[in-house]
Formats: structure tokens, C-alpha cells, sequence
């Protein structure tokens, strides 16, 4: 089974991290209050565990090797990330600053797994220990923070403000740690590891396909998982470490403080139709036309929907309502088969259905804003080389998308 982040000895790496800065496991055994003996089985474990040389060994100490150096970067940003963690800015909420020299993988596991499912019971069936076990960790974290974590209610298990934060800190610590793991396993020719990809459902249907093809030709025992869900829920896991980047229509402003968009290209909308449908025999065809036939409409608070809400307003005679809410291009298409049906949609996510006819563009102006379309990543990610690979795969892709006319 394949070793992630979160499974990771704390205490192991606390223990590298001061071998490392001091060259000598004498040295670093006053620094983290371990016997010489226990940071010699520290390292032992993690160079099993990595199947890697952590150390160079010779009378003048110890030295780091490259897997070292790799892994340190990691594992000093993943401390960080875990300080960042503890520092609530309320007083009465402080969590103690002391605890990140005793946390455990064990108890923020713990807090996660609570914070995931809001109960005991179930979160420990989650993570496969027993409830005592879960309830103890996640209450001896409590305990070293030095605030309240948890708080019950009627629906279960909730969490403090703090708590919140604490949750954050710990996802995006594992999550640099799991980075570390496949960097670990590149530099021994391994080109593996996990790529979790956040779309939304334009880039389903154009730019993602083509970039995961390409990526998982050039690297064929990379994992990718991709997650489709409304912007919010993105953004959300996006900004806690369960997801390395979102792919789709970029938002002003930039919806949160700490991530970057990085604009791929720009897109319009157009009305599409099914090749027999009685408009495309119209050559006066204008916009007072439209409101005469049913529509399939993008769903929800999207910029589609948005814009075709606001494209009908004031229009006599009003549209009635679209008959089919829907974001599934797969859907759209299907049902403006032999339909006289209307869809309002992306020009990029229409592009390949343009071409083999399966559907045909009206030739009305919908004086839309044209949508930027890119990535959006975390302010402080450190890529792995996988990562990188990806980004370029999607940018190339996007170079190659244009206008359909």
C-alpha cells in the first residue's frame, strides 16, 4: 500500500529535521528531547519507509544526501504550514504555540476525520480504528492546544473557529508531505504519483481531456483525479489541500486572498440547435425570434445563466422559462436532438460538436463579456515535477483552442 502524508511519524521528522541542522545525532537529541538511540531508529524508519539514503555517515557527522535536502524542503514547509495552523489571531482562541513540538499524525488524523464526518463513531469507521481510539486522539490534541476543538450539537460534532483553522493547517501539511513522498520516488526513476485536478464543467468537455491524455502518456503510473462540483466547493477544497489546482472560468475579483489565476485563454457563449431545426432555414433570423421556442439553460448562479436571465429581460414576448436546467454538455446535446430546442452555452465547449454538425451555431450577437478561462492554484504551492509537467500539458493545450466561425 502506497504510504501518504498523513501516515508519516511526526516525531521521525521532527528528528530529521534536527540531524539535519546540526550535522550529528548527538548534537540533535537535546533539540528534540529524544535519546540518541530513539533519533537513530527515527531515521532508520524513515529511510525504510522513503527506501531511500537519507544520510551520508562519516567522522566528521552526517550529512544530507539529495533525497535528504528533498525531503527537508518539504517537511519545513509542512511544519509551517501546521504553525500557520495555530495562529488564531483572537486571544481567547490561542492555541498553544508548544503544541507543534508534541502533535501527532495520530491526532490530527483524528481532527480531520471528526471534522469530516461530525462524529465519533463514523470517523473512526472512516480512518479504521476504534472509537475510543479516534475519541482519545482527537481529545489529547484538544488537550494540547489548550482551547476547545469541539463542540456538540444535535446534528453531531461540530468545530470551533480554531479548530477550523487548525484543520486547514493540518491538510495542507500532509498534503506537502505527500508531495514529498512522490518526489522521493521520482529521483529513483519513479515517475508516479497523484494529480488531483478541480474542474468545472466547461473544461470537462475541451481543454481536460486532451491535457490528461497527454500527461498520462508521457507519465503512465501518474494517478489523476478529478473532481467535478460547483465553484464554492472547489475553491473550498482547493484552498485546504485536496486539491492541487481548479481548471475553468476565472473570477473577478480573485475569490480568495491566498490562490493565483492564471488566464488559459477567453470564451464566448453562443446558441446552439439541433442541424434540423426550423430557425436554421431563417436567413432574417434576430433576436425576437428566440423567446418562441424552449430552452435548455445552464443551472444555478453561473455566468451562463446569468447572462442568458439577462439577455431576455425586457424582451416582448418573454421567454417563459427554460424547459431544462442543466450544466452537462452530454445532456444539452442529446436533448436538442430532434428537438426544436435552444441552448444557450460556451463557443469553446461547443467547438467539437460545431464541427462534426452535430449542432449548429444561430447567427444572433448576445453582446456577452468574453469569460476568462484558466487555473487557479494555491499562492504558497511548491509544484512537484508531475505538477509542472501538467501545467505546461494545459497551457499547450489551450494554445490550441480558438474560435469557431
Amino acid at each position: 500500500m502506497e504510504m501518504r502524508g498523513s501516515d508519516i511519524n511526526l516525531r521521525h521528522l521532527r528528528a530529521f529535521n534536527a540531524v539535519c541542522d546540526f550535522g550529528g545525532i548527538s548534537a540533535a537529541a537535546g533539540t528534540v528531547h529524544l535519546s540518541q538511540p530513539a533519533i537513530t531508529q527515527a531515521i532508520s524508519k524513515l529511510e525504510r519507509d522513503f527506501d531511500v539514503r537519507l544520510f551520508r555517515r562519516s567522522n566528521k557527522g552526517m550529512f544530507p544526501t539529495e533525497a535528504a535536502e528533498i525531503l527537508r524542503h518539504r517537511v519545513r514547509r509542512a511544519f509551517a504550514l501546521l504553525a500557520d495552523g495555530a495562529a488564531y489571531p483572537s486571544r481567547k482562541d490561542h492555541i498553544d504555540s508548544g503544541y507543534l513540538s508534541a502533535v501527532t499524525s495520530t491526532q490530527l488524523r483524528a481532527l480531520i476525520a471528526v471534522a469530516t464526518h461530525g462524529n465519533y463513531s463514523v470517523a473512526a469507521r472512516a480512518v479504521g480504528v476504534s472509537q475510543p481510539s479516534l475519541h482519545r486522539a482527537a481529545r489529547d490534541l484538544e488537550a494540547l492546544a489548550g482551547v476547545p476543538l469541539y463542540v456538540k450539537s444535535a446534528q453531531g460534532i461540530s468545530l470551533t473557529s480554531a479548530a477550523e483553522i487548525l484543520v486547514r493547517g493540518a491538510k495542507l501539511a500532509f498534503a506537502e508531505l505527500d508531495q514529498a513522498t512522490e518526489e522521493l520516488s521520482e529521483i529513483k526513476g519513479a515517475k508516479a504519483g497523484l494529480l488531483r485536478i478541480g474542474s468545472l464543467p466547461l473544461s470537462l468537455g475541451t481543454i481536460l481531456p486532451e491535457a490528461v491524455n497527454r500527461i498520462t502518456a508521457a507519465r503512465p503510473n501518474l494517478k489523476v483525479s478529478v473532481v467535478d462540483a460547483p465553484f464554492a466547493e472547489l475553491l473550498y477544497a482547493l484552498r485546504n489541500g485536496d486539491l492541487d489546482l481548479t481548471l475553468g472560468a476565472l473570477r473577478t475579483p480573485t475569490p480568495a486572498p491566498d490562490v493565483i489565476q492564471e488566464p488559459l485563454f477567453d470564451d464566448r457563449l453562443c446558441i446552439v440547435c439541433a442541424p434540423d431545426h426550423p430557425l436554421q432555414t431563417n436567413s432574417q433570423i434576430s433576436k425576437e425570434h428566440l423567446p418562441g421556442f424552449p430552452w435548455v439553460v445552464a443551472r444555478g448562479k453561473t455566468p451562463t445563466r446569468a447572462h442568458f436571465d439577462h439577455f431576455f429581460q425586457g424582451l416582448a414576448p418573454a421567454v417563459t422559462g427554460p424547459t431544462i436546467e442543466s450544466n452537462s454538455m452530454i445532456l444539452v446535446r442529446r436533448v436538442l436532438e430532434g428537438s426544436n430546442k435552444l441552448a444557450m452555452i460556451s463557443l469553446t465547449q461547443a467547438t467539437e460538436h460545431l464541427r462534426a454538425r452535430t449542432l449548429l451555431r444561430l447567427p444572433i450577437d448576445l453582446g456577452d463579456t468574453p469569460r476568462t478561462i484558466g487555473i487557479t492554484y494555491r499562492q504558497d504551492w511548491k509544484p512537484t515535477n508531475a505538477q509542472k509537467a501538467f501545467m505546461d500539458v494545459i497551457r499547450n493545450v489551450a494554445k490550441t483552442l480558438h474560435d469557431f466561425s
